[in-house]
């Protein structure tokens, strides 16, 4: 059940439900009727970025969210950026706010040759070389700058590398439009990436390019470390907590950066060696064996 009724039933039907025992809400939204709740926030995108969302979705969530904040028993937040913008824009003590890190999906590790291939036949990557860029297409994932960086280096690389824009059009009751037109040369949109295929891209991939505006954590960055794939990453809001120094930090909002990064990692092969060993050594500090457990005991404390 989703969109509007899926909305009224937690909002109307959830409360009797739940009855008097302990709620936990584990994204972004819940009751506001019950205040015997836990809730998990992932990201204050609609507070801080309206612009980027359809606007009733952005609308609903602007009026839910901080009273919600302000009600729940408790709140988890999934990075201590989060955490610090549900307090600015929420207006809640920061002790009323605990902060759980997401994990990695132990299926995300380095994949086999054969399995590389077969990834790559399915989504139609016909290089043997290419830098991945996987998320949904949406307004705070960049990608206008990122194919702007490409097209400015696209001359000065090997023509057998292609940049592979992977991931599904975000949701149009959510998200609003982004069109990818006038793509340049050597840039290959697969649409929706099956799940079970993630790792093998990730782990075929020369490098990853996560150029996102705005992430409340930043999980694929992770995944693509944990595989082993060198990563460049923004230097903004949550996604530099996350990766640490395991990744090629540029500033998302500058061509120039995002241009420069990608050289670096197509040109600097010692340089991609050093970021795939770190990065899984940073990938492999976030399991979701740890999140259950102090997500549990946060609960446990509440109950």
């Amino acid at each position: 059940m989703s969109g509007v009724k899926g909305h009224a039933w937690e909002q109307f039907v959830l409360p009797f439900k739940s009855g008097k025992s302990l709620l936990w809400s584990p994204s972004n939204t819940g009751p506001l009727f019950v205040k015997n709740q836990v809730v998990t926030i992932h990201d204050t995108v609609p507070l801080d970025h309206p612009e980027w969302l359809n606007p009733r979705f952005a609308n609903w969530y602007r009026f839910l969210v901080p009273r919600l904040a302000r009600r729940a028993k408790k709140i988890i937040a999934v990075s201590n950026f989060t955490k610090a913008r549900i307090i600015e824009t929420c207006n809640v003590p920061e002790d009323k706010i605990s902060v759980v890190y997401n994990g990695v999906d132990q299926r995300f590790k380095p994949a086999e040759p054969e399995v590389i291939e077969r990834a790559k036949q399915k989504t139609g990557i016909g290089s043997a070389r290419y830098i991945l860029s996987l998320g949904s297409i949406e307004p705070r994932k960049n990608l206008a700058r990122l194919i702007q960086a490409w097209r400015k280096i696209e001359n000065e690389i090997p023509e057998d590398i292609w940049l592979v824009l992977a991931g599904g059009m975000g949701a149009k009751r959510i998200f609003e439009n982004v069109k990818l037109e006038n793509l340049p040369a050597r840039v290959l949109v697969t649409g929706h990436v099956e799940d079970d295929l993630l790792p093998a891209l990730y782990s075929g991939a020369l490098a990853t390019a996560y150029v996102s505006l705005y992430e409340g954590f930043g999980l694929p960055a992770l995944e693509a470390m944990a595989c082993g794939c060198p990563t460049m990453a923004s230097n903004a809001n949550a996604i530099e907590e996350v990766v640490g120094n395991a990744a090629l930090l540029i500033n998302p909002h500058q061509l120039d950066e995002i241009a420069e990064g990608l050289l670096k990692l197509i040109r600097a092969e010692q340089l991609r060696q050093g970021l795939s060993q770190k990065g899984q050594q940073r990938a492999s500090q976030f399991t979701w064996k740890q999140a259950a457990e102090k997500t549990f005991e946060i609960l446990r404390k509440q109950a």
